[in-house]
């Protein structure tokens, strides 16, 4: 994969430390805003790209790419990955997706009509603990519950209070905390169940409208999952699945998910408690992530195989989850 960067942000940062170790991508140029070369020229320099950019058509139609990679503010997402596509180039795009269901169906029967490969980069999907709760999952029998929380205190959040509102706390930048990172607990939800029969947003919001905190009550058949996402308070972080057999959970953000404990009950005689109250025999299994040169590097491991095999498979599985979770939040 000859991949081309679209941006000089954190997350290029990271996403470029966590293509390190990858053979399979060669990163052959860098696209930065004129006001943004210099860092772009750092970046490039630390990290062997060949060339540097301010012009996107001139990236997108005279350098030696296949692949483009944007992570942008939220609000362009869209509409440089058309351009990219237009340009005959794979997309892999930044969480969230776009801004709304029909910009990311547009983008995928694009990509579908030129023989292209679109991607939202999203770790959820790329990680060990997935894998497994996808295979424990009938395990925990007819499931009554799912409860997910993501809440981290936003390093921007003090100058928000202060009245400096950064994109990611600008509506009409497409910020929040639903977008931002309670969409990592939709992707659990849209991933393990599929599309909900029916939603409902219950938002904190600050002085210009934004969501700084909130909860995605989604409704399926026989259960809720409730995601709770907050970039004004912290709380310790997890994802957890009840069924009538037993849970599975995740402590730690989701985003990493670097565990998972799979307790499966009624395969025993009862036992008491600490409090007495007799209750199913239970057995816990506990199950770690393997080690990984960064959160990101899965996923764009995952997507060069894809790209370089061809595999419209696989890629049409993700592009059905992302939907799934673009139809979600278009209608909270």
């Amino acid at each position: 994969m000859k991949l081309g960067i679209i941006g000089t942000g954190k997350i290029i940062v990271d996403a470029l430390y966590a293509m390190e170790p990858i053979d399979e991508i060669i990163c052959n140029a860098i696209w930065a805003r004129p006001h943004s070369r210099k860092r772009g020229e750092e970046l490039a320099a630390q990290y062997s790209i060949p060339e540097v950019y301010t012009d996107y058509d001139e990236l997108l139609s005279g350098a030696d790419i296949d692949t483009v990679y944007i992570g942008l503010i939220n609000s362009v997402h869209y509409s440089y990955a058309k351009k990219a596509l237009e340009y005959n180039k794979n997309v892999i795009l930044e969480k969230p997706f776009t801004g709304t269901y029909e910009e990311a169906k547009e983008l995928f029967d694009l990509a579908r009509e030129r023989n292209l490969f679109v991607f939202e980069a999203i770790t959820v999907l790329h990680n060990d603990v997935i894998e497994k709760m996808r295979e424990n999952l009938p395990r925990l029998g007819k499931i009554r519950m799912m409860l997910a929380n993501f809440s981290q205190y936003s390093s921007r959040y003090d100058r928000y209070l202060a009245g400096e509102v950064d994109h990611s706390f600008d509506p009409e930048y497409l910020g929040g905390a639903l977008r931002d990172i309670n969409v990592y607990n939709l992707h659990y939800a849209a991933e393990l169940f599929g599309v909900p029969e029916k939603t409902q947003y219950y938002p904190n919001t600050g002085f210009n409208g934004v969501d700084i905190s909130g909860t995605m009550v989604l409704e399926y058949e026989g259960f809720t999952a409730v995601c709770t996402g907050a970039k004004d308070s912290d709380s310790p972080c997890f994802v957890q699945i009840q069924g009538e057999k037993g849970y599975m959970r995740i402590d730690g953000k989701p985003n990493v998910a670097p565990n998972l404990t799979i307790v499966i009950s009624g395969e025993g005689e009862p036992v008491k408690d600490a409090a007495g109250a007799m209750v199913r025999h239970s057995v816990q299994e506990e199950f770690t992530a393997g080690k990984v040169h960064h959160r990101m590097t899965r996923e764009f491991m995952d997507f060069a195989q894809i790209i370089d095999q061809k595999d419209a498979a696989q890629a049409d599985r993700y592009a059905s989850e992302t939907l799934g979770v673009m139809k979600i939040l278009s209608e909270s």
